[in-house]
Order: C-alpha cells, then structure tokens, then sequence
C-alpha cells in the first residue's frame, strides 16, 4: 500500500519557511552553479584564442616557406605575414593578461574563503591546462621565428658567395649584429644582373632578420614573464595527467571485467538450458516408462 507523503511535504515546507538558512543554501548552490557556469564559459574563450594562436602559428610557417622558396622577395607576401605576426602578438598579450587575472582572482579567494575547496581545485588545474596549452603554443611559434632567422642567415651567405665574397655563418651573423646592411656590399663589384639581384636579396634578408630579431626579444620577455607561473603550475599539471592516466587503466580493468563476466553469464545460461533440457527429457522418459511397463521389457530384449 503506498504511504501518503503529503503531511511530510508539508512539514518540510513550513520548516524551510521558518528557516532562513535553507533558503540561504539554496541561493548559495544556485549563485555556485551560475559562477562555475561563467568560469566555463571564460576557459572556454580563452581555449579558442590558444586555438587561434596556434593555426596563426601554421599559417606563419607556410609564408615563411613561401618567402624562402621565391627567387625573389615578394611584398604582398611580407605584408601577409606581417599582419599573421600582429594578431598573434594581439591574441597572446590578450591571453597572457586573463591568465595573469586568473591566478590573482585564485589568490584572492583563497584568502577570503569565498569559494569551496572544490571549486579552486577546478579553477586551478583548468588555469594550470590551459597556461601549459599557450606555452607549448608559443615556444613553437618562437621555434618557428628561429628556424626562419637560421634560414635567412644561410640565404644570405649563399647570395654573398654568388657575388664572390666568401664568408662564415660566424661573420655573417657580426654582420647581422652590427644592425648595418652596408656592411654586407662593401667591396661586392656589382657587375652582372645576378649580383644585383643577389645584393637586392640580401638587403631584404637583411630587413626580414631585423623585424625577427624584435619579434624572438619580445617572445623572450613573454617567457620569462609566464616562467615562475608554469614552474609552479608545473607540479599541478603532472598529478592531473597521472590521474586522467590512472582513470583510463581503471576503466580499460572494468571493461575487461565486464567482458569475462558477460562471457561467464552467457557460459552459465547455456549451461542451465542444456541441463533444462536434459531433465525434460529424462522426466519424459521415466513418465513413459511408469505408464508403459512393457517398455522396459522391449527395451531390453532390444538390446540383447
């Protein structure tokens, strides 16, 4: 017979009525749900632009191919990657300051015990995943800067020996740190088309290793700045990817189980059906026998 709930229905609305603190944690779950639901929404927007880095980043390589491979500088494709260069220092100075307001706004309700345990546990380790994911972002687009720089140097060297001046990767780059593009055609007769072109590119060179130089210094002062924050988000970030580790073995573990114990389930099944069947048929045999005593004459005369 069902009981009748509604007189404790009742009871527990006019407590809840006469009890202000009820209502207190209900607003309270409520404005935690809200907050945790806004914090998402910001990790969220935060990824996106790391995304956008780091397809920046690929677009950057390509145009430093494409510029490479050109026998001649082409101005369009500079500008392209000028500007490819301009939003991701924009993107990155954005997301270095959110994750900078991140880690005060953690300090602070640390102090001020505005937020439970759970909740700066998740605050933490998503600041910590995504200060990781822009890192490993921009140190590949500070490789990238690296590798066209070494791969301008080389081009450089090549046109130089192309006018017949014969020079190491070590002068090359004293040239380049005399910050004088002069230096690079003094005593260069220029005499033929492909010396020109050769001294052209090698003034453009000059120019692109110049804009890099500024560019690699800032992404140093970038790293130096989110360096102590990844040290000491560091030792967060392991225990989470030994945890997300550990879950997977746990649930690979479970799933074998569950698989030996449907395959025995099965085993069982088949078994009790089989020995169903082989009552069945032995019920039937001894009720023939019990009604037809003569059965068990003919039976064994047949076999004698």
């Amino acid at each position: 017979m069902t009981k009748d709930r509604l007189p404790a229905l009742r009871a527990a609305q006019n407590t809840e009525d006469s009890d202000p603190d009820a209502a207190y944690v209900a607003i309270n779950m409520e404005d935690n749900s809200r907050f945790m639901s806004d914090f998402f929404a910001h990790v969220d927007s935060l990824r996106t632009n790391i995304d956008k880095i780091s397809e920046l980043v690929d677009e950057v390589k390509r145009l430093h191919s494409t510029i490479l491979a050109a026998p001649q500088a082409d101005d369009r494709t500079k500008e392209e990657l000028e500007e490819k260069m301009a939003d991701i220092k924009k993107l990155a100075n954005g997301v270095r300051q959110k994750l900078k307001e991140m880690e005060q706004s953690q300090e602070q309700s640390q102090t001020s015990s505005s937020k439970t345990q759970a909740q700066l546990r998740i605050e933490k380790s998503q600041h910590a995943t995504l200060s990781r994911k822009f890192i490993d972002v921009m140190n590949s687009y500070r490789n990238a800067e690296i590798e066209y720089r070494e791969r301008c140097k080389a081009r450089i060297q090549r046109q130089l020996e192309i006018t017949g001046r014969s020079v190491t990767e070590g002068e090359v780059e004293e040239m380049l740190e005399s910050g004088n593009p002069a230096v690079f055609t003094q005593g260069i007769m220029v005499e033929t088309a492909q010396a020109k072109q050769s001294l052209a590119d090698i003034e453009a060179r000059h120019g692109d290793i110049m804009k890099l130089e500024k560019s690699i210094k800032e992404l140093h002062d970038m790293f130096i700045d989110m360096a102590a924050l990844v040290q000491t988000q560091g030792e967060m970030i392991d225990r989470i990817e030994y945890n997300v580790v550990q879950s997977e073995n746990f649930v690979k573990a479970a799933s074998t189980d569950t698989k030996k114990a449907v395959k025995f389930q099965s085993a069982a099944r088949r078994s009790f059906v089989f020995r169903k069947k082989s009552l069945s048929s032995s019920a039937w045999l001894l009720s023939s026998l019990s009604l037809d005593p003569w059965l068990l004459v003919g039976l064994v005369l047949k076999d004698s």
